[in-house]
């Protein structure tokens, strides 16, 4: 995994020892719950277990993953972004959540542009997903203003809501 650098953002690997007191008060805000979910991590040693179980894991695998999202100001993480394979679907998908503090700055644009231009022209990615909440309206234009275009509804593999998939196929 490399370290990115935009205008006002680092992204850069996520680190279970180093991260778990930022990823657990983001895994349990409000807006991850309801548009993301539940992730069960209540405790610094469940963050620390998600992110060396998830995130570093397919780092190793697969050479992407969620990583965390800084100001180059001060270092302060505000978010994660990055590209997951999910075992549901063909390709990665794109992924990204702030703290909602953070939100409406243009952060997220940022760094899921940045993370985007990684997948094409490191990994070689000619075609990236993700998925939304069908209420996700803030989610669906970022995706849209991206590139990406609304493919279809498909179910959620855990049953019981519908997604709305988009896609963004490149040569």
């Amino acid at each position: 995994m490399n370290l990115q650098h935009t205008e006002r953002l680092t992204i850069r690997p996520l680190a279970a020892a180093a991260d778990a007191a930022f990823m657990l008060g983001l895994l349990n805000d409000p807006s991850w719950l309801h548009f993301i979910g539940d992730r069960g991590v209540k405790t610094l040693a469940d963050a620390q277990a998600y992110i060396a179980s998830g995130p570093v894991a397919m780092y190793a695998r697969l050479g992407h993953g969620f990583c965390v999202v800084e100001t180059r100001r001060n270092a302060e993480p505000i978010g994660i972004c990055g590209l997951s394979q999910r075992d549901y679907l063909d390709s990665p998908d794109l992924g990204f959540a702030l703290l909602p503090q953070f939100g409406g700055q243009g952060y997220a644009y940022e760094a899921a542009a940045a993370v985007l231009l990684d997948a094409q022209t490191r990994l070689g990615l000619t075609r990236i997903l993700a998925t939304t909440r069908l209420d996700n309206i803030a989610s669906q234009k970022l995706l849209e203003k991206l590139g990406l275009r609304f493919e279809r509804l498909m179910a959620h593999p855990e049953g019981g809501r519908l997604l709305k998939l988009y896609a963004l196929a490149r040569n």
